[in-house]
């Protein structure tokens, strides 16, 4: 996956643009940093959310699996003159050790196949602080939906509604699933996305 994702990276052009995603201004209105708060962005890419969070005030962490997309993460956050704790690692691989409020992803985590998902997740939901969120989005399969131009055979199947199950017991402060337009690859096409922004009760 690194060497697809390099090879996307390896350009002066943003491959996923400069706009934040749509769950960054929510985690903004449901936890917003009028205190110290730690947020993790899993699976930074090029740095797009990671450096908008760190620039409205959030302690932020980030890892991706693609050395270039961690030095466009870094370079960014350089531009912005923001603070990013950025570092490579693989999804799959790495367990987090250090508890955080906010953990963050959008488009990755269809990399986790179906068996690795509950340990995975449950990693995230043990290493959230009380009163912490986990803010997650993911790519849906829908029939009447083609594969998009650029998906990669790394990718997993997740069907609709499969993520919100993995936080049945915590606060559900938002969930949506939508359908967009996508021109990454080049050519338009549309992804089917779950979005769930959930709470750790204190």
């Amino acid at each position: 996956m690194n060497n697809i994702y390099d090879k996307r990276y390896d350009q002066d052009e943003y491959y996923w643009g400069l706009k934040p995603s749509s769950n960054c201004f929510r985690v903004l209105e449901i936890i917003p940093p009028d205190r110290p708060l730690k947020l993790l962005d899993v699976g930074c890419g090029e740095g797009r959310d990671a450096v908008f969070f760190a620039s409205r005030g959030y302690t932020v962490t980030a890892f991706d699996i693609s050395p270039i997309g961690i030095e466009k993460a870094r370079q960014l956050a350089g531009k912005a003159e923001v603070s990013l704790d950025v570092f490579l690692a693989d999804i799959n691989e790495f367990r987090l050790t250090d508890t955080y409020d906010i953990i963050f992803s959008t488009g990755v985590l269809q990399y986790i196949p179906e068996n690795l998902r509950p340990e995975v997740l449950g990693n995230y939901r043990q290493f959230t602080n009380p009163g912490g969120i986990n803010a997650l989005s993911v790519f849906v399969n829908k029939p009447f939906i083609a594969r998009a131009p650029d998906e990669e055979q790394t990718s997993h199947s997740w069907i609709s509604g499969e993520l919100l199950t993995h936080y049945h017991d915590w606060r559900i402060e938002f969930t949506t699933e939508e359908i967009f337009d996508c021109m990454s690859s080049g050519v338009q096409h549309q992804h089917a996305i779950s979005r769930v922004i959930a709470r750790k009760e204190l």
